[in-house]
């Protein structure tokens, strides 16, 4: 059976994503943005939870853990960096799995954004919950990783089947389609951006996004071809990735 997503919006910016495995009945939420309206979604739902599964460890991913559990019991799965800013029950890197009822999820180390950042892949249902590292039309800054780190991370996304629906964690594509259209001037693109534009006007939410469509239309993953572009011409992949990226930092489109 099928798992079932629901996304809301929180925060400022943020989306939230309550799962359920429908065999089992089994429920997890992706991240903790704001502990007060997931239980709210939860209690609309008439879901129980038993699992957060965190990508990595910014408050606004993990903040609402320690209160989630409180009132729920959940288990809290992650990534070691973030006892930072709480325990965790069950720690998982790169290459191991966590199962919801009969979901398995495939745990994809996706550091640069932060060190020890993580993403969930359920090949079943071709689903992936990135967190800031891929964004539609985007990645994350870099605070703690690489360059080299960060394009490691996003190919191994890249490399997912093209197919895969990418959930990632904030409502950015608008502004990151203005400052695509700076460095790309592809067909392509500028049909996309035309109609983020059009559905941001509408209000309506750009996520969740595909792999296809961010290789194809996604500077940060598209780097090796717009290299001349932001002036790595002849550079190694992971260079010109250093350079749209530096060049997304100060844009002020």
């Amino acid at each position: 059976m099928p798992l079932t997503v629901h996304q809301f919006a929180c925060l400022s910016d943020n989306y939230g994503f309550l799962i359920r495995d429908e065999a089992s009945g089994m429920t997890a939420c992706i991240d903790t943005p704001d502990s007060g309206a997931i239980l709210r979604e939860l209690d609309d739902l008439g879901w129980d939870l038993d699992m957060i599964l965190n990508t990595h460890w910014h408050p606004d991913h993990a903040g609402g853990n320690a209160d989630i559990k409180l009132i729920t019991g959940c288990t809290i799965v992650g990534p070691p960096e973030v006892t930072r800013i709480g325990p965790l029950d069950r720690e998982v890197d790169g290459g191991d799995t966590v199962e919801l009822g009969e979901t398995t999820f495939q745990v994809i180390e996706s550091g640069g954004h932060t060190l020890g950042h993580i993403a969930f892949f359920d090949a079943a249902d071709r689903v992936a919950f990135v967190g800031d590292t891929l964004f539609a039309l985007g990645c994350g800054r870099l605070f703690e990783g690489t360059p080299e780190q960060m394009w490691t991370s996003l190919q191994r996304l890249a490399a997912l089947p093209d197919d895969t629906k990418v959930y990632c964690a904030h409502e950015y594509t608008a502004s990151n389609a203005r400052f695509a259209l700076s460095v790309d001037d592809s067909a392509a693109l500028r049909g996309r951006a035309e109609a983020v534009f059009a559905a941001r006007e509408r209000g309506e939410w750009t996520v969740p996004t595909s792999i296809g469509l961010e290789k194809a239309t996604n500077p940060f993953l598209r780097a090796p071809a717009l290299a001349a572009r932001v002036g790595a011409a002849g550079e190694p992949d992971a260079r010109a990735f250093a350079a749209v990226r530096a060049a997304k930092d100060v844009f002020k489109g």
